[in-house]
């Protein structure tokens, strides 16, 4: 792509105050940043959105929790591993082929679940499965982390986001959606064939997307600048440029319990409440609400987070006491009903139904929960934005978030899996998610400024290399 200087008279060498005209027409169009989130927000809807709606089902759609909850522990750990890595892994590949890679696993793993549902013996083959999603995770987490920060500008950092976890968290709907009228009439517990085929399709060509998409190194923002390529060409810099991160960033350590608690409140949600309480219909149904909150709770929080009207300072402490406040309500709330049963009173408890009146309350509970989820998601990655805005040095950051966000993930599936009490799951997420806001809150204080400068970039290890096709 050729582009024409409009001339600032600053140092050609630097990409984020030497000015670049936009391509015009279908092409421009095409290249936008806008349309080009969008495409990446379709790669996640294809790919972890509906193993999003899979999941929120409780148990994946299975009678058998403890595989799920292993397939999810075995997921959880390699991706907590990988992801710490894979913003070295995205700089050396490039973010289109990283895509590509990342979202094999989840066409193998929805498909895992179909071959159960047929052999029910298939179980080592679910976890078997669920750890390669989780190598695969970490590098699309990674890759799509990196670009939805660098693409937009400082003003549009939160509407970008908002967008992209609508679109994503779509895909949620749309397979929930497909559950609920699958198993609408069905009378097991459990989903059939056709919801897992139906699934399988729709990520398979989830998969092929990030071959469309244009090469990052061709991406000029809305305000002329051109979006910076990674800077490492080679694996032993990449690595330094993780130790560089945490030695010239340090503070970015406060938010680690932020990120920890990212994940953590899943096994609680999905098989502690809704796959614990309520019958295969019911649970459809609270899946569709779920992420069909997740939406309207992401839009909400990307409009106050980016409202030009107010300082950016401002608008962080303002996300932090939103969060702060539906953490409480949330919890308190969902404690009333949890010590109401057990996993041992389980077996005897008859499943809630959509007719049910204890079912409205609950379902409610429910809708808050996604709600909850998708401002702390949208909150984390905004904060992380503000704090830079060289895709490279967020690429790491991603990273950073996703491996910790993993690791909690996998010790509480497996936490599950081994039988610990519901009680006790659901305390440690209650405590672990105001212990993540506690510790950012003087994070947010010294660290997010008004508008993002110099210092906060990386020290150019290289001169900057391309992004590969």
């Amino acid at each position: 792509m050729t582009d024409r200087e409009k001339g600032d008279g600053t140092d050609s060498s630097d990409n984020q105050s030497q000015l670049y005209e936009r391509p015009a027409g279908l092409r421009g169009l095409y290249s936008h940043p806008m349309t080009q989130v969008t495409l990446l927000g379709f790669v996640c809807f294809m790919c972890p959105g509906l193993f999003n709606a899979l999941t929120g089902l409780g148990a994946g759609g299975q009678v058998d929790p403890t595989t799920n909850s292993n397939a999810n522990a075995a997921l959880y750990a390699t991706f907590a591993f990988f992801a710490f890595f894979a913003g070295s892994i995205n700089n050396v590949l490039g973010s289109r082929l990283t895509l590509l890679l990342g979202s094999f696993g989840y066409a193998l793993y929805i498909g895992s679940y179909l071959a159960m549902n047929i052999h029910p013996d298939a179980g080592g083959f679910v976890i078997a499965a669920g750890a390669i999603l989780g190598i695969c995770a970490g590098l699309l987490w990674t890759a799509q982390g990196s670009l939805m920060l660098a693409y937009p500008t400082e003003s549009q950092k939160g509407r970008f986001i908002s967008i992209f976890w609508s679109i994503f968290n779509l895909g949620a709907v749309v397979g929930a959606s497909v559950a609920v009228g699958t198993n609408f009439h069905s009378t097991s517990n459990s989903v059939g064939n056709g919801t897992y085929i139906g699934f399988l399709v729709l990520t398979i060509i989830g998969v092929f997307i990030p071959l469309i998409m244009v090469n990052p190194n061709s991406m000029i923002r809305t305000d002329g600048t051109k979006v910076t390529t990674p800077r490492h060409p080679s694996w032993k810099t990449e690595f330094i440029g993780l130790v560089v991160t945490l030695k010239t960033d340090p503070l970015i350590i406060m938010l680690f319990p932020m990120f920890l608690a990212s994940n953590w409140f899943y096994t609680w949600q999905f098989n502690e409440f809704n796959g614990a309480i309520f019958n295969i219909r019911a649970r459809s149904l609270n899946s569709f609400l779920y992420w069909i909150s997740q939406i309207v709770g992401s839009l909400f929080i990307g409009y106050i987070l980016d409202m030009k009207s107010v300082r950016r300072r401002v608008r962080a402490f303002t996300g932090w006491t939103i969060l702060f406040a539906l953490v409480w309500v949330v919890h308190i709330w969902a404690y009333f009903y949890q010590k109401q049963y057990t996993r041992e009173s389980l077996p005897n408890t008859p499943k809630l139904d959509i007719y049910d009146k204890p079912y409205v309350g609950r379902v409610f509970l429910y809708i808050f929960c996604g709600i909850l989820d998708s401002v702390w998601q949208v909150t984390s990655y905004w904060i992380m934005g503000a704090m830079s805005n060289d895709p490279a040095k967020l690429a790491y950051y991603s990273g950073f978030y996703k491996s910790l966000q993993s690791a909690g993930a996998a010790g509480m599936w497996r936490a599950d899996a081994v039988g610990l009490p519901f009680m006790n799951i659901f305390l440690s997420t209650w405590v672990l998610l105001i212990a993540g806001l506690v510790f950012a809150l003087p994070m947010i204080h010294w660290r997010v400024k008004d508008q993002t400068e110099g210092e906060d970039e990386l020290p150019a290890a290289d001169s900057p290399v391309p992004e590969k096709n």
